[in-house]
């Protein structure tokens, strides 16, 4: 609630009001301002209003921009204009819409100046080509173009600027440089903004024509950004980048932070490296970049080595040191610096933290700690729908708790495909076939479109439920209903269903009628069908072609080693034994997981780094004399 004003200014004084007005920020506030001009008249003053239009109009706060509207068309707007006036007030009004939420109105309110005869200039033109830009609205646009033409707005400088960003934030970047070509006079916005228009199309030689002819006068920072900025997205452009750079007669944190970005994404973290080094000034985005590109190369040591050095952190950085340690396997390091958010540190959480926190929980099969982060979403009034809402619904199908992941799903109000695909799968997990094939059905029900994630998930619970009909029924509405092409993925899903279900040349038929080639994937599918269902006819040609597609993959090899074992055919086990040890592969080891109290276990075949290995073996040794030594009941009727 706002303050009395001061009782010692003259009954007819507006300056206590003028007071108030920097104080005003919820509805009660404006109520209060709105009575108080009321009963002392001031409503009827024009430069007290005038003060609340331009104080109010560019408000953060909704119900003061409402208010300045208000007062604006009730009290200002309709006065007989002058030819000459300075339309600075609809202006205000404009730019309250064209940068507030309500954009499209912007276009309105120029028709309802024109309707009036109320003069306006070009700053209300160029208010209302950017609220047309930010929604796309062509049409509008064009008639503000055409307007501009017919009233000799069209050769100012200023304006065509306005309209070249216009055509390009449309996507119409022929319109945008049609016009440039037209125009008798460019300065730096004319170029910077055709040339960020081609970089952002991925049009970087068209951009480079442009940055050579432009005056070197005319060369800004920007300008050298954009360019460094277009060269950096070039499979081999690091080399024209540097040059550039290099070149540059000044360079800021954008300059050095494109560069080290660039180096980032090609894995180039040597020269990345060395311009980090050299930097006179860092933001937390270069570290950002750096913990992030270390990370994607493996070498987490050194990312947290960064991380550890800085002085200043923001949630960016310790989001990049999250996901890093996700990426490379170390979900509990992930977590320990989420814990440190919480408890230490003045940084809160934000949602991209959490959805990691929650990837690194899924990945390490917590159940409990799943628990207490749902748990905390609410406290903080985070909402479970959108992505974090995907994330725990996969967390909980993951850790095992299926139960959770249906609750959460169902709390969901408005659902998009994503929560579908993420319950989908969560079913698949869990070897829920029918459930699976349920929910597309609802999904068919309630017109949600599915997509290729969808098929995936419901082909894949098919497989593991063995649901043979189901997964023929989903592809045939994949393709005839939804008119969607089949990927790779899909055909490989159709390989699994029929190969587990013991259709083996049904599968193999399958593979050859493909429009698209198989892959190792789903020629490794099908011969782990043939090594279940021991069938050599359709195995054997099936494991030898893939080991001439995937001859590096043990894993192919051992599959068709153990088709072999399983018929006693002890010459051919031989036989690719030999192959992989002349070719030095190794079988990768099979690794078991166990959570006992909070804590998981992991076993990997003839590993003995376990801390309490030898009490396992003692007690494994016991089990197995005990059972050696139970005699076999024998019934005697």
């Amino acid at each position: 609630m706002l303050i009395c004003a001061n009782l010692n200014q003259p009954w007819n004084s507006t300056l206590p009001t003028l007071a108030l007005l920097q104080k005003c920020r919820t509805l009660a506030d404006v109520n209060q301002i709105h009575g108080r001009l009321i009963t002392t008249g001031f409503i009827r003053s024009q430069v007290l209003t005038t003060k609340i239009v331009l104080t109010f109009s560019p408000s953060p706060f909704t119900p003061l921009v409402n208010f300045a509207r208000y007062v604006f068309f009730t009290y200002l707007a309709f006065r007989s204009p002058k030819q000459d006036e300075d339309p600075f007030l609809w202006n205000a009004i404009i730019k309250s819409y064209s940068h507030g939420r309500e954009t499209q109105e912007a276009f309105i309110i120029l028709c309802l100046m024109l309707e009036n005869g109320v003069p306006f200039d070009k700053f209300s033109l160029s208010l209302v080509l950017k609220a047309c830009s930010q929604l796309g609205l062509l049409k509008e646009g064009m008639q503000v173009h055409g307007l501009l033409r017919k009233l000799n707005f069209g050769s100012d400088l200023f304006l065509q600027n306005c309209l070249i960003s216009y055509y390009l934030r449309c996507g119409f970047i022929g319109y945008a440089r049609q016009l440039f070509d037209r125009m008798s006079m460019r300065d730096s916005v004319s170029y910077n903004s055709m040339i960020y228009g081609y970089i952002k199309r991925g049009m970087i030689d068209l951009a480079k024509e442009l940055f050579d002819v432009m005056p070197l006068e005319n060369k800004n920072l920007i300008t050298w950004n954009s360019m460094i900025s277009g060269y950096t997205q070039l499979k081999d452009g690091m080399g024209l980048a540097l040059g550039l750079f290099e070149k540059m007669p000044d360079r800021d944190l954008i300059s050095w932070n494109s560069m080290i970005n660039g180096f980032v994404k090609c894995g180039n973290m040597e020269d990345a490296q060395i311009l980090f080094d050299k930097m006179p000034r860092r933001d937390v985005v270069t570290w950002a970049n750096m913990i992030n590109g270390y990370a994607k190369v493996g070498k987490i040591d050194l990312a947290r080595s960064l991380f550890n050095e800085m002085s200043e952190r923001d949630i960016v950085v310790c989001n990049a040191m999250m996901a890093g340690c996700v990426q490379n396997g170390y979900c509990g390091e992930a977590l320990e610096i989420f814990y440190h958010l919480q408890r230490n540190c003045s940084l809160q959480p934000d949602s991209a933290t959490l959805l990691i926190a929650l990837s690194a929980i899924a990945q390490l099969g917590h159940v409990d700690k799943g628990l207490a982060l749902h748990h905390y979403l609410k406290q903080k009034k985070f909402s479970s729908g959108g992505r974090l809402g995907v994330a725990l619904i996969d967390m909980y199908s993951k850790c095992g708790s299926i139960k959770n992941a249906v609750l959460v799903f169902e709390g969901i109000k408005y659902k998009t495909v994503d929560h579908w695909n993420a319950m989908i799968g969560g079913l698949a997990i869990h070897g829920m076939g029918e459930l699976a094939f349920k929910l597309l059905m609802d999904m068919e029900k309630l017109c949600v479109e599915p997509d290729d994630i969808t098929y995936i998930g419901v082909l894949n619970a098919c497989g593991h439920a063995g649901l043979v009909k189901e997964g023929l029924i989903c592809f045939d509405i994949m393709r005839r209903v939804h008119k969607m092409i089949p990927k790779l993925q899909h055909y490989g899903c159709m390989v699994d269903i029929l190969g587990r279900a013991g259709q083996i040349d049904v599968a193999r038929k399958f593979i050859e009628e493909m429009p698209i080639e198989a892959n190792d994937v789903i020629w490794r599918s099908l011969l782990s069908a043939c090594k279940n269902h021991e069938n050599i006819d359709v195995g054997e040609p099936a494991g030898k072609h893939l080991i001439t597609l995937d001859s590096c993959n043990s894993s192919s090899y051992v599959l068709l080693s153990n088709m072999y074992a399983g018929l006693g055919m002890w010459n051919a086990v031989s036989s690719v034994r030999l192959m992989m040890k002349e070719r030095n592969l190794k079988k990768i080891p099979g690794c078991s997981r166990i959570e006992l109290e909070g804590t998981v276990h992991e076993f990997f075949v003839q590993d003995k780094s376990h801390p309490q290995v030898m009490e396992i073996y003692s007690l494994l040794d016991s089990l197995s004399t005990s059972n050696s030594e139970v005699k076999p009941y024998v019934h005697h009727g």
